[in-house]
């Protein structure tokens, strides 16, 4: 979602699922201020992008963005955005020669939740069956569109939309994150989608807009603004010192099994802890006992490239460039998909990512450890 609107809706749908999880956590974080991050704001630059790109490819009026975030690998995995989205509507006019599509839509779902509404990135109806896709550009998570409350809420908002125009049966749920090669889809009936909202959705809505419910610390935590001061997550945490200095070797395995389930949530709290102390000594001279300010370590820069150029080459210096081989997304785009593949296919390859050790909800697939991939039988 990009924002395309200035109003916010207090119950935010990419904030749905913490706020479902931990209920009061909606009221409490409105006392801290909301924070950007050059992240979310590439992210933001990323959906202008993609958004202008789709309508000039359904001949819509659009005035092509300008950021600073514009680079080629943006211009790449928002290509292959606009390639998704346009290989649905082409799926979807099989069945269906009238079909409404929405781009950067507001979604209205305050049946369900008091002034609940988004903005959906791309929503397709057509007969008997419903369309929403959101573009994430982010890459540090990755994002499942399985039983999604932030997809859920946006399918709620469509219905209201058309539900009297087209006999809607089901909803189809995708998240497009090409950042991550991530393409999630997930289905659902309309009878699914109404039940969870009023059986789930609503009462906990209205329990979490009074700022009542038991707090629930997990990983929904990481993207709440209340994360650094909330005792209950600093509680949870804490849990580890149980097993402070145990000798790893001498732990249960279902010790073991414990202690890396939370190991994360640990580090990362640590993480936002330090962040928020940092930030406090160095804007404000905040003093924390036992520990300065001090200066990290830079690297020396030019400070003018063209002068230093022009003084190397007058002292007899002529070999003062290095010259790369561009990337091979570059190339890619240099030469086109299939010629690329043509001529430098079988001089690129993907090497294997390092093996890492994920919880069994990741959806990505398990495979062989290496003890066991190069175990010789006897």
């Amino acid at each position: 979602m990009s924002g395309s609107y200035n109003e916010h809706s207090k119950f935010s749908p990419s904030s749905a699922h913490r706020i479902l999880a931990c209920t009061p956590s909606l009221l409490l974080e409105q006392q801290f201020p909301k924070e950007t991050s050059t992240y979310a704001e590439e992210g933001t630059a990323a959906h202008d992008l993609a958004e202008h790109k789709l309508k000039k490819a359904l001949k819509m009026r659009s005035k092509k963005p300008v950021s600073k975030y514009d680079s080629d690998e943006m211009d790449e995995y928002t290509d292959t955005y606009v390639e998704y989205c346009l290989e649905i509507i082409e799926k979807v006019k099989e069945n269906c020669k009238d079909l409404q599509i929405l781009i950067e839509q507001k979604l209205d779902f305050s049946d369900y939740v008091e002034g609940g509404f988004g903005t959906g990135d791309f929503v397709i109806v057509g007969t008997g069956k419903l369309h929403v896709i959101d573009f994430k550009y982010g890459i540090g998570v990755i994002v499942s569109a399985e039983k999604n409350p932030q997809m859920m809420l946006y399918a709620l908002g469509a219905l209201s939309l058309f539900d009297m125009l087209y006999d809607i049966k089901k909803v189809t749920m995708t998240i497009v994150q090409p950042r991550t090669d991530n393409f999630s889809t997930y289905e659902m009936s309309v009878d699914d989608l109404l039940k969870w909202a009023e059986e789930e959705l609503k009462p906990k809505a209205l329990l979490a807009l009074k700022g009542e419910g038991e707090f629930c610390a997990g990983k929904h935590c990481r993207f709440c603004r209340a994360k650094n001061k909330c005792r209950v997550r600093a509680a949870k945490n804490l849990e580890l010192l149980k097993y402070e200095f145990a000798d790893p070797a001498l732990l249960s395995d279902e010790e073991i099994a414990e202690i890396i389930g939370v190991s994360e949530e640990l580090s990362k709290w640590a993480g936002d802890i330090y962040t928020y102390a940092s930030a406090l000594a160095v804007n404000e001279g905040k003093q924390w006992d036992g520990y300065k300010l001090v200066e990290g370590r830079t690297r020396r820069k030019y400070t003018n490239e063209e002068a230093v150029v022009e003084a190397a080459k007058s002292a007899g210096y002529s070999d003062i460039y290095k010259k790369n081989l561009i990337s091979v997304t570059e190339m890619e785009k240099l030469m086109g998909k299939k010629k690329f593949k043509d001529i430098l296919g079988f001089l690129v390859e993907k090497p294997r990512g390092k093996l890492t050790l994920v919880s069994e909800s990741d959806k990505r697939k398990a495979v062989e450890a290496i003890t066991t991939e190069f175990k010789v039988e006897e």
